[in-house]
């Protein structure tokens, strides 16, 4: 027996499934607090996936009604990137995974948690849009940041700026829409690839729970 499959029960078992992401929550929410002087952007985010994060348990008000581990664990990645690393270290990467893992999370819980069913295509355009959508808002919060607390997230420095740093500030923006649509394809490749076909979510789902949801 290789070590994938000793592993397989483990994962598939509702309770461990449950309290490691009750885990890779806690460590969201602690990354985030041990930030917040720092980095309220970033809190922001991160307070962002642990609501969402915890739509189902407290809908079906059943903690084992989790998310699987590993798609907790994919948005919480670019969360302890983000607090670990130099300050703008990476930073354009880690925003691009959050934004498509937080879409990810979407897609699955209302693969999992609701009775909504979405074919293979739609599910990836579905990631994809929401992942597009995820960075726009988060465009404008980092905007707002700039404008109000003095960070240089969009803009290079405080207003008023000269059209050359305008248009540089532009066509960053602008690429930062592609790469981020870039990820919402990977998040929503994985989705289909694995969340759907090899991790069977629905396996870890409490009896009520799966009930509820068929």
């Amino acid at each position: 027996m290789n070590r994938t499959e000793r592993l397989a029960p483990l994962i598939k078992d509702e309770r461990t499934n449950a309290a490691l992401g009750w885990l890779l929550v806690a460590f969201v929410a602690l990354v985030a607090v041990e930030s917040a002087p720092e980095d309220l952007v970033w809190v922001t985010f991160s307070a962002a996936v642990v609501v969402v994060v915890l739509v189902p348990p407290v809908a079906y008000r059943n903690a084992k009604a989790m998310l699987p581990w590993e798609v907790l664990l994919l948005v919480g990645l670019p969360v302890f990137g983000r607090a670990f690393t130099a300050p703008g270290l990476s930073s354009d990467v880690a925003t691009y995974l959050a934004v498509a893992a937080l879409a990810l999370v979407v897609a699955v819980e209302l693969d999992v948690f609701t009775p909504v069913s979405m074919t293979n295509w739609f599910a990836v355009l579905f990631v994809v849009i929401t992942t597009m959508a995820a960075a726009g808002l988060w465009a404008i919060v980092q905007y707002a940041s700039d404008l109000f607390l003095s960070t240089t997230f969009i803009l290079p420095t405080e207003p008023p700026l000269t059209q050359a740093q305008e248009e540089a500030a532009l066509n960053a923006l602008m690429w930062d829409f592609v790469a981020a649509t870039v990820a919402g394809i990977g998040a929503g490749l994985v989705f289909v690839l694995y969340f759907r076909r090899r991790a069977s979510a629905d396996l870890r789902l409490p009896e009520e729970v799966e009930e509820v949801v068929k």
